[in-house]
């Protein structure tokens, strides 16, 4: 371990949550495309500390297994329990348990629903705790209105006297504006120390993890806040109204790292990109984009207006445009939309087109093929630069099972063709409009099976007398139709 690594970082995540009104744990609530526990794990993961502890109770094993379900955390996060005893000093002893008893050095305490807290601030914090030979570092902020928060009260010196809750402070301290975030680094023994000595000999019967800095302080040990300019990083995401703002002020961050990095984004008031998006510089995202999750867009690519793609794969100089899409794969020079749908395991190849009201699923588009207007292509394969005439449908489900319809290169099929599967359709193949494809069509073979068009002459006169239809096909013939010369 290095001399500043944490031994542990120890995130509390065992609260109800109430004041969110919802059936779903507080910490599993979403912004940025990840839980608040994922962006609270993700940061302290990045501390690399020895050990990796989510302290759990409210609805555990929703909780618990959504934590293990996250990918990519090193190390990967330990789960302790909290038992009846209520308080975040309860909930930090409790994660200490699993530790070695024999341990020492640097423990970090986070929490679960502070999703803005970056890795770079917590080793901040961890620096500035082991070099000044500190007991107990506390994270605190400067803000306008410091109203509901706990103060923190220095001493002529500059160090910290204590911790004081607004409802406890005086009319002098409530004037300081210097407030505690609850993000600690601690001495492990010191820590070890003072939590076996803090009670629940208070108006709400819990064990406070603010107790452990007047022991620590009494004990001889040397107490130290360092101070962060930034206050969104401290900010707790209590109710659906401050999860929203800190989502904001979230996006706004993504938003502007891309911009330095080379996107051009021109409305990042109306753009919004999940923390697991990635995009190459030269990237232009247009009004009311929607990037979520691991979606991925390639340099020259543009997106939108009005696009949400989720999971997503889109390569250099696709053009995607008011497009909702999942798990899809866009090649290079691709063109998509407007209003198309592309549902997972779609595959555009390189300079494709999937185009105007048309949908996709499960659907493998080979270079330079395309289907224009109106159509559906679902389980089926395409060859390479295949065009699939308007308002078709590749008919897949016989009322029990799914089945594939593969469509060879160079084909030209008709409009309003029905692909009813399972089918093939060679390489070279053509087909007339309106034909229902029931059997394989071989190689340059030409498929129709539309029935011989028959005009009954007279039938609007007929059926139709004094119709506008008829006065306008009266006027329609010629004057000397039917005359005899």
């Amino acid at each position: 371990m290095s001399e500043t690594r944490p031994v542990a970082v120890i995130v509390l995540a065992a609260g109800e949550g109430t004041r969110m009104k919802s059936a779903t744990p507080k910490v599993l609530h979403p912004i940025g495309g990840r839980s608040l526990i994922h962006h609270a794990l993700a940061a302290a993961a990045g501390t690399k500390p020895d050990n990796l502890i989510a302290v759990v109770r409210h609805e555990r094993e929703l909780v618990a297994g959504h934590i293990a379900g996250l990918d990519g955390l090193q190390p990967a996060p330990q789960l302790a329990d909290q038992d009846d005893v209520k308080g975040t000093g309860r909930a930090v002893e409790c994660g200490l348990e699993l530790l070695d008893p024999d341990a020492g050095g640097t423990v970090v305490v986070s929490y679960g629903d502070v999703p803005l807290l970056a890795t770079e601030t917590m080793n901040a914090l961890v620096d500035f705790h082991v070099c000044g030979g500190y007991g107990v570092s506390v994270l605190s902020a400067r803000v306008a209105d410091p109203s509901g928060y706990g103060r923190i009260v220095r001493s002529d010196d500059g160090g910290v006297d204590g911790i004081v809750e607004h409802k406890d402070a005086s009319e002098a301290q409530r004037a300081i504006t210097e407030i505690n975030s609850g993000i600690y680094a601690f001495d492990l023994a010191v820590l070890r120390s003072a939590l076996a000595r803090v009670t629940t000999d208070n108006a709400q019967g819990e064990k406070y993890l603010t107790d452990v800095l007047a022991l620590a302080k009494a004990d001889g040990a040397a107490v130290a806040a360092l101070t962060t300019d930034d206050v969104w990083q401290v900010e707790g995401a209590n109710d659906r109204v401050q999860l929203a703002a800190l989502g904001r002020e979230m996006n706004r961050r993504v938003c502007e790292k891309w911009m330095r990095a080379g996107v051009t984004i021109v409305d990042p008031a109306t753009t919004w990109i999940s923390a697991d998006t990635e995009l190459a510089a030269d990237v232009t995202l247009l009004p009311g984009v929607q990037l979520h999750g691991a979606t991925t867009v390639e340099t020259g690519a543009v997106i939108g207006p009005d696009t949400t793609l989720t999971s997503v794969e889109v390569g250099q100089r696709a053009e995607v445009v008011r497009t909702h899409g999942s798990l899809a794969v866009l090649g290079a020079d691709v063109k998509v939309g407007p209003f198309a749908y592309l549902r997972p395991g779609t595959d555009l190849g390189a300079r494709g087109k999937i185009g105007t009201f048309v949908e996709t699923k499960n659907a493998q588009i080979g270079e330079g093929s395309k289907v224009p207007h109106l159509s559906y292509v679902g389980d089926a394969s395409i060859g390479e630069e295949s065009n699939i005439g308007a308002a078709s449908v590749f008919v897949n489900y016989d009322g029990v099972a799914k089945h594939r319809t593969e469509v060879g290169s160079h084909v030209r099929t008709g409009s309003d063709n029905m692909f009813v599967a399972p089918v093939t359709v060679g390489d070279g193949a053509y087909s007339g409009a309106g034909t229902v494809i029931r059997k394989d069509v071989p190689p340059g073979a030409l498929a129709i099976n539309v029935a011989p068009q028959r005009n009954i002459e007279g039938w609007v006169a007929s059926k139709r007398p004094g119709s506008p239809a008829d006065e306008a096909s009266r006027g329609a013939q010629d004057p000397g139709e039917g005359s005899q010369n």
